[in-house]
């Protein structure tokens, strides 16, 4: 019984090395993913740590987006300003003088960001090509993100009683949306790349 043994694992051990190179591509997706996510998730992570109790609460990126919202609803005719909490680590977003918002570490679009960066990296060709894309998604992410966050508000203020249609779906559907097609406009670029050679 036990000459048996070594035979099976042999076969095994074939199938298994059968299986990494035909599934490599994919190995190699899911290995550039999860690696970049979770060292991206973790430098983010000690950033925030590092920014609690500093000068700008809660912390740089979420202050400098929920001034930012508020210049722009300011823009538009409202008058809106925005305050750090004194007892959460949040913004406390005011327009017409009525408490809307909070706009926490959530909405600064850094975790959305994350993600849009590991998926580009995952499936990156030539360094130049993808440092370019992720710069240029990751601005008009942020972007996106700022312009949300001022139709959230001004639609909140407007139309009160929709509060958890606009902030629970509506509003989260457009900005992974626009992830989304950016993804696919990475895939499509690469498609068309392999398509020319």
């Amino acid at each position: 019984m036990p000459k048996y043994i070594p035979v099976f694992l042999l076969k095994v051990e074939s199938h298994l090395r059968t299986l990494l190179i035909k599934y490599k591509p994919v190995l190699r997706f899911i290995g550039l993913f999860l690696g970049t996510y979770l060292l991206l998730s973790i430098l983010y992570g000690i950033y925030l740590k590092v920014s609690e109790g500093g000068s700008y609460p809660p912390d740089a990126i979420t202050n400098l987006v929920a001034k930012q919202s508020s210049n722009v609803i300011n823009s538009m005719g409202y008058e809106a300003m925005v305050i750090p909490d004194r007892l959460e680590p949040t913004m406390r977003l005011y327009v017409e003088g009525k408490f809307l918002a909070r706009i926490i570490e959530g909405c600064n679009s850094v975790s959305i960001i994350i993600l849009f960066i590991a998926f580009i990296i995952a499936f990156a060709e030539k360094f130049k090509k993808t440092l370019l894309f992720i710069f240029a998604g990751a601005v008009l992410i942020y972007a996106v993100n700022i312009l949300r966050i001022v139709i959230l508000a001004i639609t909140l203020f407007e139309y009160p009683e929709h509060k958890e249609l606009l902030h629970g779906v509506v509003f989260p559907g457009l900005i992974y949306g626009m992830v989304f097609i950016l993804w696919m406009v990475w895939i499509r670029m690469l498609k068309t790349i392999k398509e020319d050679e």
